[in-house]
Protein backbone atom coordinates (compact mmCIF):
# COMPACT_ATOMS: atom_id res chain seq x y z
CA UNK A 1 0.00 0.00 0.00
CA UNK A 2 1.36 3.41 -0.94
CA UNK A 3 1.73 6.31 2.25
CA UNK A 4 -0.93 8.59 1.51
CA UNK A 5 0.18 10.93 3.90
CA UNK A 6 3.03 11.54 1.62
CA UNK A 7 2.08 13.75 -1.54
CA UNK A 8 1.09 17.27 -3.16
CA UNK A 9 -1.13 19.29 -4.51
CA UNK A 10 -1.52 21.68 -7.45
CA UNK A 11 -4.46 23.29 -8.87
CA UNK A 12 -4.62 25.52 -12.21
CA UNK A 13 -7.29 27.28 -13.91
CA UNK A 14 -7.02 27.06 -17.82
CA UNK A 15 -9.03 28.92 -20.16
CA UNK A 16 -11.15 25.79 -21.43
CA UNK A 17 -14.05 23.43 -20.57
CA UNK A 18 -14.07 20.79 -18.49
CA UNK A 19 -14.86 18.24 -21.63
CA UNK A 20 -11.50 19.51 -23.35
CA UNK A 21 -9.20 19.26 -20.36
CA UNK A 22 -10.78 15.43 -19.33
CA UNK A 23 -9.75 15.10 -23.14
CA UNK A 24 -6.75 15.70 -22.64
CA UNK A 25 -5.79 13.35 -20.25
CA UNK A 26 -7.56 10.45 -21.84
CA UNK A 27 -6.93 10.91 -25.39
CA UNK A 28 -3.30 9.67 -26.93
CA UNK A 29 -3.39 12.09 -29.52
CA UNK A 30 -3.91 14.76 -26.78
CA UNK A 31 -1.69 13.18 -24.36
CA UNK A 32 1.43 13.22 -27.04
CA UNK A 33 1.18 16.57 -27.26
CA UNK A 34 1.25 17.48 -23.55
CA UNK A 35 1.80 15.12 -21.13
CA UNK A 36 5.65 15.68 -20.01
CA UNK A 37 7.91 18.70 -18.87
CA UNK A 38 9.49 21.36 -21.00
CA UNK A 39 12.41 19.89 -22.12
CA UNK A 40 10.52 16.62 -23.00
CA UNK A 41 8.48 15.23 -25.96
CA UNK A 42 6.03 12.70 -25.71
CA UNK A 43 6.04 10.79 -28.90
CA UNK A 44 2.99 9.72 -30.09
CA UNK A 45 3.56 6.37 -31.38
CA UNK A 46 4.55 5.53 -27.56
CA UNK A 47 1.21 6.43 -25.82
CA UNK A 48 -1.55 3.93 -25.18
CA UNK A 49 -4.98 4.63 -23.26
CA UNK A 50 -7.70 2.68 -22.72
CA UNK A 51 -9.54 5.53 -20.19
CA UNK A 52 -11.98 3.04 -18.47
CA UNK A 53 -11.62 1.69 -15.14
CA UNK A 54 -9.08 -1.09 -14.83
CA UNK A 55 -8.17 -0.01 -18.08
CA UNK A 56 -4.46 0.48 -18.54
CA UNK A 57 -2.61 3.44 -19.74
CA UNK A 58 1.60 4.18 -21.11
CA UNK A 59 3.35 6.92 -22.50
CA UNK A 60 7.42 7.70 -22.93
CA UNK A 61 8.86 10.84 -22.19
CA UNK A 62 12.16 11.52 -24.32
CA UNK A 63 14.16 13.89 -22.97
CA UNK A 64 15.34 16.70 -25.73
CA UNK A 65 18.79 17.21 -24.63
CA UNK A 66 20.37 13.53 -23.74
CA UNK A 67 17.36 11.51 -25.79
CA UNK A 68 17.08 9.38 -22.48
CA UNK A 69 13.98 7.80 -21.89
CA UNK A 70 11.40 7.39 -19.33
CA UNK A 71 8.07 4.51 -19.96
CA UNK A 72 5.66 5.67 -17.37
CA UNK A 73 2.09 3.61 -16.83
CA UNK A 74 -0.49 2.81 -14.42
CA UNK A 75 -4.35 1.67 -14.34
CA UNK A 76 -7.33 3.35 -14.47
CA UNK A 77 -9.42 3.34 -10.63
CA UNK A 78 -11.74 5.74 -11.33
CA UNK A 79 -13.36 7.82 -14.49
CA UNK A 80 -16.44 10.04 -14.44
CA UNK A 81 -16.45 12.23 -17.39
CA UNK A 82 -15.52 15.81 -17.25
CA UNK A 83 -15.42 15.77 -13.74
CA UNK A 84 -12.89 13.46 -12.30
CA UNK A 85 -9.91 11.08 -13.21
CA UNK A 86 -8.00 8.65 -10.75
CA UNK A 87 -5.02 6.45 -12.09
CA UNK A 88 -1.81 4.85 -10.72
CA UNK A 89 1.30 6.27 -11.64
CA UNK A 90 4.89 4.45 -12.22
CA UNK A 91 6.52 1.81 -13.60
CA UNK A 92 4.75 -0.53 -16.43
CA UNK A 93 5.02 -3.63 -14.50
CA UNK A 94 4.66 -1.59 -11.03
CA UNK A 95 2.65 -3.74 -7.85
CA UNK A 96 -0.45 -1.14 -8.76
CA UNK A 97 -0.92 -1.26 -5.04
CA UNK A 98 2.35 0.10 -4.20
CA UNK A 99 2.17 3.15 -6.79
CA UNK A 100 1.38 6.25 -6.32
CA UNK A 101 -2.04 7.46 -7.10
CA UNK A 102 -3.32 10.81 -8.89
CA UNK A 103 -6.29 12.50 -8.75
CA UNK A 104 -7.48 15.06 -11.14
CA UNK A 105 -10.47 17.05 -10.26
CA UNK A 106 -12.20 19.39 -12.76
CA UNK A 107 -14.78 21.94 -11.65
CA UNK A 108 -15.81 25.24 -13.95
CA UNK A 109 -14.05 28.14 -12.21
CA UNK A 110 -17.73 29.82 -12.19
CA UNK A 111 -21.46 29.22 -12.59
CA UNK A 112 -20.79 29.80 -16.31
CA UNK A 113 -19.29 26.47 -18.41
CA UNK A 114 -18.02 28.87 -20.85
CA UNK A 115 -14.67 28.13 -22.30
CA UNK A 116 -14.14 31.78 -21.30
CA UNK A 117 -14.61 31.39 -17.98
CA UNK A 118 -12.14 28.43 -17.70
CA UNK A 119 -11.80 25.14 -15.20
CA UNK A 120 -10.29 24.84 -12.40
CA UNK A 121 -7.88 21.87 -12.35
CA UNK A 122 -7.04 20.11 -9.02
CA UNK A 123 -4.25 17.52 -9.52
CA UNK A 124 -3.35 15.55 -6.40
CA UNK A 125 -0.40 13.19 -6.43
CA UNK A 126 -0.70 10.44 -3.30
CA UNK A 127 2.34 8.14 -2.59
CA UNK A 128 5.93 9.93 -2.81
CA UNK A 129 7.22 13.14 -1.27
CA UNK A 130 7.11 16.58 -3.40
CA UNK A 131 7.82 20.11 -3.14
CA UNK A 132 8.53 23.08 -4.94
CA UNK A 133 12.14 23.27 -5.93
CA UNK A 134 12.54 19.00 -5.82
CA UNK A 135 13.83 19.03 -9.42
CA UNK A 136 11.29 15.37 -9.65
CA UNK A 137 8.21 15.10 -8.69
CA UNK A 138 6.69 18.31 -7.58
CA UNK A 139 8.93 20.36 -10.39
CA UNK A 140 7.87 17.78 -13.16
CA UNK A 141 4.39 17.94 -12.54
CA UNK A 142 4.44 21.81 -12.13
CA UNK A 143 5.90 21.78 -15.59
CA UNK A 144 3.83 19.28 -17.32
CA UNK A 145 0.83 21.19 -16.04
CA UNK A 146 1.97 23.95 -17.51
CA UNK A 147 3.10 21.90 -20.75
CA UNK A 148 -1.25 20.84 -20.38
CA UNK A 149 -1.52 24.84 -20.23
CA UNK A 150 -0.10 25.65 -23.60
CA UNK A 151 -1.77 23.01 -25.25
CA UNK A 152 -4.82 24.13 -24.32
CA UNK A 153 -4.40 27.24 -25.24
Amino acid sequence: MIDTTKGFTLVRTYPATPEQIFTAWTDADAISQWWHPRGATTPRDAVAVDPQVGGRYTYTMVNEDTGDRVVTAGIYRELTANERLVFTWGEPDGDPEATPVVTITLEPSSESKSVSAGTRLTFDLRGVEGSAGDGFFYDGWDSALDSLGDYLA
